[in-house]
This record gives C-alpha cells, sequence and structure tokens, in this order.
C-alpha cells in the first residue's frame, strides 16, 4: 500500500483556550455546570472574561490538540479548522504549525471572530469549559480539503463539531472521502454533555462510517445509556473495531474484536489541570497505531502523553514527549 504523506489529519474546531484559576464561588455564581463543557454566545463570554481574573491564552480545540500531541512525538500530521484573520486566529495558526503541522485552511475575512473556550479550572484540577464558537460555527464541506485526507493515513474527528448541521455533513463527507480512499476513521465522543445531545446520530455514525473510537468513561456510559461500563464496553465491542476507552487514574481499556487489553495509567506527581488529557491519550495511541505498536503499547503512548498535560495548565505538551517516551522504553 502506498505510504501516507500524514499519518494523521484532525478535523475540528480551531480554538484558542483562555485559562484561568478559579474557586468554586465563581462556578457557583456563574451558574455553570461543573466539568461541563457547554456552550456559549458573544455576551456571556465577554461577561465570564470580563470576572476571570488573570488568564493565560493557548491554542486548544480538542482535535488540534491530540494533532499537536501527535507531532510533539514525532508523528507526520495535518489539520483542518476555521479561523477569522484575526489575532486570535494568527495565534492559532502560528502555534500549531510551530509544532510542525500541516494546517493550510484559509481565514476567514469576515463573520464571527475566531473561537475562543474559557477554561476555568478549579482547585481540585478539574476543569470546566466555557466555549465561543465564533468562525467554527461556519465550519462546512467547503473546508474540508479530500487531497489532504486521501493524503492521511487517519482521518481523525472531534465530536465537539457534531453541534452544527453543517459541520456535522462536513464530517460525513470527510468520512467518506477517507474510507473510499482506503483510509481510517476515527472519532472522539469529546463530552458526555455533547453524547446526550447526538446519541442517536453518533450511534449511527459510528456504526455506518467508524473504525476507531475514543471515549472515556462517562462518555461510553452515555452513549449507551447505562451505569454499568462493563455493558458499555461489551456494546462498544459490537459496534467498533477498535474501541480506546479512558478511565482517568484506572487507566484505560482497550477493545478490539476478541481482544480485551486493561492497561495502568502513567504515574503523575500533581494533577494541576486535566484539560486536554483524553486529547493528548489519542495523541499518543493514534502515534502508536500509525508506528505498528501494540494496543497495550498505543495505550501505554497515550497515558504517558495524557500525563504530561495534566501536570500543568494547558491543553498542549511542554515537555518533550520525544525524550519522555524513550524514557519509558516506548520509542
Amino acid at each position: 500500500m502506498m505510504a501516507h504523506a500524514h499519518d494523521v489529519l484532525g478535523i475540528g474546531n480551531a480554538i484558542v483556550d483562555v485559562l484561568a484559576r478559579v474557586d468554586e464561588g465563581f462556578i457557583t455564581r456563574h451558574g455553570v455546570p461543573k466539568g461541563s463543557m457547554r456552550l456559549i454566545e458573544e455576551p456571556e463570554a465577554l461577561a465570564l472574561y470580563a470576572d476571570m481574573g488573570p488568564a493565560i491564552e493557548v491554542s486548544g480545540g480538542s482535535a488540534a490538540n491530540t494533532i499537536a500531541g501527535h507531532a510533539a512525538l514525532g508523528g507526520k500530521a495535518a489539520f483542518i479548522g476555521r479561523v477569522k484573520n484575526d489575532q486570535l486566529g494568527e495565534l492559532f495558526a502560528h502555534d500549531i504549525r510551530a509544532g510542525g503541522v500541516t494546517y493550510a485552511t484559509p481565514a476567514a475575512e469576515n463573520g464571527p471572530a475566531t473561537a475562543r473556550c474559557y477554561v476555568l479550572v478549579t482547585p481540585d484540577g478539574e476543569r470546566t469549559m466555557n466555549t465561543y464558537l465564533g468562525a467554527s460555527v461556519e465550519f462546512s464541506a467547503a473546508d474540508i480539503d479530500s487531497d489532504l485526507i486521501k493524503a492521511s493515513a487517519i482521518t481523525y474527528l472531534e465530536g465537539y463539531l457534531w453541534d452544527r448541521p453543517q459541520a456535522k455533513q462536513a464530517f460525513v463527507t470527510a468520512a467518506q472521502i477517507a474510507r473510499k480512499a482506503g483510509g481510517q476513521v476515527a472519532l472522539t465522543l469529546s463530552d458526555r454533555f455533547c453524547v446526550d445531545r447526538h446519541r442517536d446520530s453518533f450511534l449511527q455514525l459510528i456504526r455506518d462510517e467508524v473504525d476507531i473510537l475514543f471515549a472515556n468513561e462517562s462518555e461510553i456510559t452515555a452513549l449507551y445509556q447505562t451505569h454499568d461500563f462493563s455493558e458499555a464496553m461489551r456494546q462498544a465491542k459490537a459496534d467498533c473495531r477498535l474501541a480506546a476507552l479512558t478511565r482517568s487514574e484506572q487507566g484505560s481499556v482497550i477493545v478490539s474484536g476478541d481482544e480485551v487489553h486493561s492497561v495502568p495509567a502513567h504515574p503523575v506527581d500533581a494533577v494541576v489541570d486535566t484539560t486536554g488529557s483524553g486529547d493528548l491519550y489519542a495523541a499518543g495511541f493514534l502515534f502508536g497505531l500509525t508506528h505498528k505498536r501494540s494496543l497495550v503499547d498505543c495505550a501505554r503512548l497515550g497515558s504517558l502523553a495524557a500525563a504530561e498535560v495534566i501536570g500543568h495548565l494547558g491543553a498542549r505538551p511542554q515537555a518533550d514527549l520525544k525524550i519522555l517516551a524513550r524514557q519509558a522504553g516506548l520509542l
């Protein structure tokens, strides 16, 4: 089979994260469900920002974080996502390209501003995300680069993008292009509230188009409407060729046909901010998968990358993942 120019192509919201530490009272005062990701409009975005105190801005977006992590491990990665030609749009494009990722989606000249996510980090390390989708709202099939999809071994889709009908159609189009070209399609469920909003259409997408599914315990149990992880895992096994299911400090479970692997979490000194842990797990796992590692080693690479990112604020790696992986005997 012809070698692909890219191991993984991510398609998702191009977002700049605005991170701030807050106390529990801030969460209560603004009436936001702790630990959730919710969509907000511009007036609430401005109100949260005004009340936040000191913040740091760092490029984010779930699939973009995964792609940045994949590139940090030495993988060949590309990304499709829509920004506006504004200050945050320039920041996003610079950061992802500086990480070695191919990013060529033209910036919009008109319409809403570049998307941003206000990430509220409480003292327990839990993150509560408030997302103004901005320019990402207008993501559509017109933004899909079919040549880039055909040149990628795996096309990785972000569940958050499923909130908008035209983006949903773009997803299905991208998945069909990938599969027709002999590539694989991966999906991350992104968030349990996202699953609740779109359960039936997610299940249809998974059964029809998806080869590799990423989900955490709350997402996969929400998808199958059960409180029993083992039951959710059993149903995922029936619907997916390969499912990587994360369980925080309990590690992850990989299900593929008759294979089931439980892999411990990588040790962490202190949990500072869980933002991006699932994204980076997917980054390590996909790196392993596209570099012919065993499923157990794919999970170990995922856990290592996730452990690095939860040790600091922000959802992009700060330490050299290649060095960490070599030290762990995984590269």
